[in-house]
């Protein structure tokens, strides 16, 4: 954990370069809302800016020199390359130049922070604790990486005593974050583009956990997350899973449709039944690392089990877009195999549908070149696979590297399983248009443009004679 480079106990002059993404809009709204003159700029115009401007945010489209003149600070997205003219303006004006973890370092130092960090559920977790922690009083500031659906926004600064930040692993933020509590949900393998091995990903992961002030939640149920208990001290560290050793311990699931239920055993012997409006095991998880989170920080273990039956969610998380013809189109934010297979268990489970079609959009260039053969096996749970071509998100093609990969790990790994690769987007969304019939789950997996492909889709059976 680094010490933060920039002080943010006064109102100060910053501005936001790439703002028009989901982590560096909810960075210039958290900035703002803290009282400092903020300005952000973007290559292009994009819905999240009307937002910020909203939150007072001055914003400019292009990236010109001249509006970093009188800044006191600057910050940037990690898409922004080093000879950007307005980080280039800001070493000349002078500016302390921080990049998205020093700045998200510097928010953290303001208040007790708590971090939520782990390979997959990092945003589902972070919104729950928000949730419970709200039970507690003011209503809690938080950054998280999706739009928490009953507030319409993932980031808010209120001035409590708690700031709720997702800790993300992809370029080593997770560890340059002061904080006095925090979770590792799960540790897997992602980000080798950075990391270079898996091993060094988990070393990250303790040296997260040992930055840490007060409290650590470790999940018992991850063979990783697990282990790493070993090399933590005894005080302040809490462990939730299925596994009875925990110290919250879930039991007895039971899906029905959108909601499931299922006994939570507290450290004092306690077991109570927790309703939770979202789907599948992977989501029981989550939530009970929430509650042994947010009770460990004061919230009372009754009203944080009440704020989970209310629990609004968060969007692009089994996120249902429509539905026409007896189908229903839903999107989901997956893209690792580990999530790809937890959430397609949990439609299955449900048995809300006669037949489930996954459509998964694969994302970067390096994760697949490194691990499309990981993919093979996730997709058990689909009656039909639809693989589109890799979504670059900034990354540098790589020859031979494509969404074929993919297709190709499941026919070899699951030979019975209908997959097809469409390298064509128009070719995919008539595909679906055309062949998706009644009591039909169709659901789009992935972190690219993937998520507007269900409306895609609907406009396109919409438009079709009956």
């Amino acid at each position: 954990m680094s010490t933060p480079s920039f002080d943010l106990s006064f109102p100060r002059r910053v501005h936001v370069v790439g703002a028009g993404g989901p982590g560096m809009s909810a960075v210039a709204i958290v900035l703002a809302q803290m009282g400092h003159h903020v300005t952000a700029s973007d290559q292009r115009e994009t819905p999240v800016l009307e937002r910020v401007r909203a939150a007072g945010v001055g914003v400019s489209i292009g990236h010109r020199a001249e509006v970093v003149r009188g800044c006191e600070a600057v910050t940037w997205s990690p898409a922004v390359p080093a000879d950007n003219v307005e980080r280039s303006a800001a070493t000349e004006e002078g500016a302390a130049l921080l990049d998205r973890a020093d700045m998200l370092a510097a928010i953290c130092a303001r208040v007790r922070s708590v971090g939520v960090a782990g390979t997959h559920g990092k945003t589902t977790t972070s919104s729950l604790v928000r949730a419970m922690l709200d039970t507690t009083g003011t209503p809690t500031s938080f950054l998280i990486g999706g739009d928490l659906l009953d507030l319409g926004t993932g980031a808010r600064w209120t001035g409590s005593e708690l700031f709720v930040v997702e800790a993300d692993e992809s370029d080593g933020t997770h560890v340059r974050l002061p904080l006095v509590a925090g979770i590792v949900t799960n540790v897997d393998v992602d980000h080798l583009d950075h990391f270079g091995t898996f091993e060094a990903v988990v070393e990250s992961f303790v040296d997260f956990l040992l930055g840490i002030g007060e409290t650590r939640v470790l999940n018992l149920d991850d063979p990783v997350s697990a282990s790493l208990s070993s090399r933590l001290p005894s005080e302040g560290t809490v462990t939730y899973g299925s596994d009875a050793r925990a110290d919250w311990c879930w039991s007895r699931v039971e899906a029905d449709g959108a909601r499931t239920r299922f006994d939570l055993r507290s450290p004092d012997g306690t077991t109570r039944r927790v309703d939770l409006p979202l789907r599948g095991e992977h989501n029981v998880s989550n939530c009970t690392g929430a509650i042994a989170l947010a009770v460990a920080l004061g919230a009372d273990v009754e009203r944080a089990v009440t704020a989970v039956k209310t629990f609004g969610g968060v969007g692009r998380r089994f996120e249902v877009v429509g539905a026409d013809g007896g189908a229903t189109f839903v999107d989901d934010y997956a893209h690792l195999p580990g999530e790809i297979a937890a959430v397609l268990r949990a439609a299955r489970s449900s048995g809300e549908w006669r037949r489930i079609v996954a459509v998964f959009q694969p994302n970067r260039f390096h994760r697949i070149a490194s691990m499309a053969e990981e993919y093979g096996g996730c997709f058990v749970d689909a009656d039909e696979v639809v693989v589109m071509d890799v979504y670059a998100s900034g990354t540098e093609r790589i020859d031979g590297v494509s969404g074929r990969l993919v297709a190709e790990a499941v026919r070899s790994t699951d030979p019975g399983r209908p997959v097809r690769f469409i390298a064509d987007r128009d070719e995919v969304v008539e595909h679906l248009a055309r062949n998706i019939g009644a009591e039909t789950l169709c659901i789009s997996m992935g972190c690219g443009d993937v998520e507007h492909l269900p409306s895609e889709v609907l406009a396109m059976r919409r438009r079709k004679p009956a």
